[in-house]
């Protein structure tokens, strides 16, 4: 019995678990999922500092002419202490000495000569001094367990003398296919035949998204073969296919996983297009069997099987995100079901894809993002507010939200 879309994303995330963990250099952390809990070890900056090229001086002094008594660079340790009609040159960086009241940038001072300047009259509180643990406090978690890892997050990193990172490895996933009309991009096909366009889409897509993935190859339409590409699949943590689930004399891809006693832990989800999707568990590895027809297939591979990752991944962004925007045109949709609309978000507007069969192959190229229509929802005007869906950028969030339009 089919299931909805709620459900079905509430079971996925219910029973996956997370892969296991690694160690390695933060450097070649990107993009990976953090699989611990770091503090900062250090307050940063450090010490109170110089946020520019100046003079440290007294509030007192405003508008009158001081001494120069002292120069500090960057690095240095001295602190020498400044009293009323005295000002000490600092450098960007350099530590700022508790006598001094606020830094005033050269070009804003006079000079007389090397010894004397006159200030001006307008010098704040703190102007231009950069305060111990205002960026970072010592003890302060800097990176939790389900974050995921950027470029800014190894710059956090390095500034903690940090050099190694524990991550969550990347999950491997198996993808085979089957169908004996169907042939490889790299083949010669008769008349009778078709290119398999599902495989190379979901290698593609997987390996996008982080995953280690392999290709086991293409069944023939018999029980054996399938039950031999499936046997040779298992040390995955996800195995996924396409085809062979629909009723017919030549689908065996269910008689073969049952031959593993495999859990389904659903079979057929309310939506359109993608209604035969297969989602199950033969030990610890988990399988996705999604529709046959091209754009099905990557639709709804873009709504459970990223799910599906970002789960194995470790992450803690589990929800949807969407876009607020207006659509570009009035559009009409058949109730009944939820159904999934391709098109293309500008940045202000959504138009829909024209072209949306569910066994199209050149549909998404021209996407860039997605709606998805509540089961009652028949029309949509011009200008009324949707919420977009990203099909090639991830946009997740650690909040569910209602992405129903």
């Amino acid at each position: 019995m089919s299931i909805c879309i709620k459900e079905a994303l509430r079971i996925i995330k219910d029973n996956i678990k997370k892969v296991s963990y690694e160690i390695v250099p933060i450097e070649n952390a990107q993009n990976r999922i953090s699989a611990q809990d770091i503090y900062a070890k250090y307050s940063l900056p450090t010490y109170n500092n110089s946020a520019m090229d100046g003079y440290g001086v007294k509030l007192e002094d405003k508008y009158k002419k001081v001494k120069v008594i002292d120069t500090i660079l960057a690095g240095s340790s001295k602190q020498p202490i400044i009293e009323q009609n005295q000002s000490i040159k600092i450098m960007t960086g350099a530590r700022v000495p508790s006598s001094v009241e606020a830094v005033v940038p050269f070009e804003l001072v006079e000079k007389i000569d090397e010894d004397y300047i006159i200030l001006p009259k307008d010098i704040k509180s703190n102007q231009h001094i950069r305060f111990m643990g205002e960026d970072i406090k010592k003890g302060e978690k800097i990176l939790s367990d389900g974050d995921e890892i950027n470029f800014a997050t190894i710059t956090m990193l390095a500034s903690q003398g940090i050099s190694h990172i524990k991550i969550y490895r990347q999950p491997k996933i198996s993808v085979f296919t089957s169908g004996e009309e169907l042939k490889l991009h790299y083949e010669s096909i008769e008349s009778h035949q078709i290119y398999n366009s599902n495989t190379p889409t979901l290698l593609a897509r997987a390996k996008e998204l982080g995953a280690d993935v392999t290709f086991v190859g293409m069944a023939k339409d018999n029980v054996e073969s399938l039950k031999e590409i499936i046997s040779n699949s298992l040390y995955a943590d996800l195995i996924i296919t396409s085809g062979g689930i629909s009723v017919g004399e030549a689908d065996f891809t269910k008689e073969a996983f049952d031959a593993f006693d495999m859990e389904i832990l659903f079979d057929g989800i309310s939506i359109k297009p993608g209604k035969p999707t297969v989602f199950g568990k033969i030990g610890n590895t988990y399988i996705l069997n999604l529709p046959g027809n091209p754009l099905a297939a990557a639709l709804i591979f873009e709504i459970f099987g990223k799910i599906i990752m970002q789960k194995l991944t470790g992450s803690k962004e589990l929800f949807f995100n969407t876009i607020l925007t207006k659509m570009d045109n009035d559009f009409t949709n058949k109730k009944g079901r939820t159904t999934i609309i391709p098109g293309f978000f500008d940045g202000e507007f959504f138009t829909p894809s024209k072209k949306r069969m569910p066994g199209m192959v050149g549909v998404l190229h021209h996407c860039n993002s997605m709606i998805i229509l509540n089961k009652n929802k028949e029309f949509i005007k011009k200008d009324e507010i949707v919420k977009v869906l990203p099909i090639n950028w991830k946009f997740f969030t650690s909040k569910e939200k209602d992405f129903f339009n």
